[in-house]
């Protein structure tokens, strides 16, 4: 019988208001910057979106970014932003196509302010 894959799950919505984000169980993702997911083939980046909305869409705009397999957390926000979301992305170009051609287009989305995370390497001394 082959090894069973871990199961990946989504951000799930909790809380009376319908804002209060938990993680799903230990080891169903990643919770480290620099390894891959269980099963994954190397290694992937991890980039912050910082997303505006229209008021009174954030609800909704937090249920459409959970169907959204790369978004990993999703935080709403006091303020602005109104929503952080943390992507982990096998490269730039998969960052580009997820904000703009899904995270753009979820109705309520206004803006969005995108972070790439870089891994800094120890300087070598002479």
């Amino acid at each position: 019988m082959p090894p069973s894959k871990p199961i990946k799950t989504k951000p799930e919505l909790t809380g009376k208001n319908g804002f209060a984000i938990t993680q799903p169980s230990p080891g169903a993702i990643p919770y480290t910057i620099h390894g891959p997911a269980p099963g994954d083939q190397g290694m992937s980046d991890r980039a912050y979106v910082l997303i505006n909305v229209v008021p009174g869409q954030t609800a909704a705009v937090v249920k459409a970014l959970g169907d959204i397999q790369e978004i990993k957390t999703i935080d709403p926000c006091w303020g602005k932003p109104d929503i952080i979301a943390i992507v982990d992305i096998p490269d730039q170009d998969a960052l580009t196509q997820l904000v703009l051609s899904r995270i753009h287009r979820i109705e309520g989305v206004t803006q969005t302010d995108t972070h790439l995370v870089y891994r800094l390497k120890e300087a070598r001394t002479k």
